[in-house]
């Protein structure tokens, strides 16, 4: 073959080599091959437990969550929880709630051979304002409290989508909102919540 035809074949084979790059690239992220980023909404059910489990009532967890996956093992996540659970004391009147605000930041790891439905185990630190609505009498006062979040579930992931299901346990490592209350405030926070959102 004369040259000049063998740099028109080596030239034509490369550009068709980066045509096919791009796209192959987007379809291992899809399948969750490659790293990707999610943006999910949580929505869920969660009490105390322990010493705290016996001053409050199941009530409504929420949540947005970051998550960055740069390995299909490793991933991290930056999230926002609230919950609102109700204080159940016979001392009051008038039953107060506690509001909880708070972040945290977690490290997950998963299965490496498993993408597109995807078990995890993570942990990681949050911190949380705890806010007593309501008439409290000197019993309860609001609080910012340092936690420990466990948590475990699956995510699903197809296309551009992401779902899932998950329990988290946080250790709490200050109860100041119910010292006041009762002398074991001993306790966690569970929770178990559905999630839903986006895969970029």
């Amino acid at each position: 073959m004369h040259p000049r035809g063998i740099r028109a074949a080596t030239l034509a084979l490369a550009f068709a080599a980066l045509g096919t790059a791009g796209p192959a690239a987007a379809q291992e992220r899809r399948e969750g091959k490659r790293g990707d980023v999610n943006v999910f909404l949580r929505g869920g059910v969660g009490d105390y437990t322990g010493g705290l489990g016996d001053l409050t009532s199941t009530g409504p967890a929420w949540g947005v969550t970051l998550n960055v996956q740069p390995t299909t093992f490793l991933g991290f996540e930056l999230g926002y929880e609230g919950s609102r659970n109700g204080i159940t004391d016979g001392r009051l009147l008038e039953q107060p709630a506690l509001i909880r605000q708070g972040g945290s930041a977690l490290l997950k790891v998963s299965p490496p051979f498993l993408t597109a439905i995807r078990p995890f185990v993570g942990a990681g630190l949050g911190v949380s304002f705890m806010d007593v609505s309501g008439p409290a009498e000197s019993l309860y006062a609001s609080d910012t409290m340092p936690e420990v979040p466990l948590a475990a579930g699956v995510e699903f992931n197809r296309g551009a989508l992401t779902a899932g299901i998950r329990t988290t346990y946080r250790v709490l490592l200050s109860e100041g909102w119910a010292d006041g209350a009762v002398e074991d405030t001993n306790g966690g926070l569970l929770d178990a919540s559905l999630t839903l959102g986006a895969r970029f």
